[in-house]
């Protein structure tokens, strides 16, 4: 999932480099759920009459880390400012005046404007639940609550037109405002959907969102057990860099085979191959030979993301004169 967001970005910026994207990636099989998500177009889950955010806000004024991030790889972030040194509006980054530490494109922004997404991945209950996956023009006017009581038993092509309608009408079309709904329904006959059995004693609480601990037993016994009301997470992950997000699972080298980048899936022939732990800031514990590998661009580009080679863009902070 990270790997195709970043080709994806590598792809977007051949054709644009004064635009950008948010994206918000849902995966639907069975009672699994699984979230890829930059930017700010957010995914609710409504199940068990309780709310879930399956996505996260990347605006700087959401995040602290994320200003850290930036700022460390040469990103210069702050307010618009105005004559007399006042400064107004949300955190954004400079040059641009990007509001979001995390996109598709955005290439003349900065290369710390990264790609790589927040990925959450949840199992529903047997009862199923309700997701809405909305951009900021929905979220800027509704919170999540309202999205979802006005559109409550409503079918999910006319709720989505509810949501935008009340959206619309509480701070007017001042930004892109899409929606879309689906109702997760269990299906007769599903064996995906199907309610697992259950022993006395077994179960924990209804309305809970319960995680996934080292402590939990991965056994298939355990969890055919698990009372099947409750939301649980499965896995989540948020981190910037491609060292630690990369499945280590890619192929290893072999002098009798290509390598292939774990990102853009070009062919690697022996010695070709970089390292996405490289640049590792611990190398001793590292070798040269660990997988994935990256080729050349692809290395060019992570070092770029982690603010180890100087973006392209330049530092300007833009000042406003407000006239009377």
């Amino acid at each position: 999932m990270v790997a195709a967001f970043v080709k994806t970005d590598k792809d977007f910026q051949t054709v644009a480099r004064s635009s950008g994207t948010t994206v918000t990636f849902v995966i639907i099989d069975g009672l699994v759920v699984t979230v890829a998500s930059v930017g700010d177009s957010r995914c609710v889950l409504e199940a068990e009459g309780s709310i879930y955010q399956l996505s996260s806000d990347h605006r700087f004024d959401a995040s602290k880390e994320e200003v850290d991030r930036v700022t460390e790889a040469g990103g210069d972030v702050g307010r618009l400012n105005v004559v007399g040194g006042a400064e107004i509006g949300p955190l954004r980054c400079w040059p641009g005046g990007l509001c979001l530490s995390r996109t598709i494109g955005d290439q003349d922004v900065g290369e710390f404007i990264v790609p790589v997404p927040l990925v959450k991945q949840v199992k529903l209950s047997t009862a199923g639940g309700r997701l809405i996956i909305s951009s900021d023009g929905v979220w800027d006017a509704l919170t999540a609550e309202q999205a979802l009581n006005c559109s409550r038993g409503l079918s999910p092509e006319a709720a989505a037109e509810q949501i935008v309608k009340d959206a619309v009408h509480s701070k007017g079309l001042r930004d892109d405002t899409t929606c879309i709904v689906v109702d997760l329904v269990p299906e007769k006959g599903n064996p995906a959907m199907s309610a697992p059995k259950k022993q006395p004693g077994m179960g924990v609480f209804k309305n809970m969102f319960r995680k996934k601990t080292s402590s939990d037993s991965s056994s298939h016994a355990d969890r055919e057990y698990m009372d099947p009301d409750i939301v649980e997470e499965i896995f989540e992950d948020e981190c910037a860099l491609l060292s630690r997000r990369l499945d280590s699972e890619y192929p290893v080298r072999n002098m009798f085979k290509l390598f292939i980048c774990a990102i853009c899936q070009v062919e690697l022939k022996p010695n070709q191959g970089i390292s996405v732990h490289e640049d590792s800031s611990q190398p001793g514990n590292l070798r040269r030979w660990d997988g994935p590998f990256l080729c050349q661009s692809c290395q060019e580009k992570k070092e770029a993301m982690e603010g180890k080679r100087r973006s392209r863009g330049i530092v300007c902070r833009a000042v406003y004169i407000l006239l009377p």
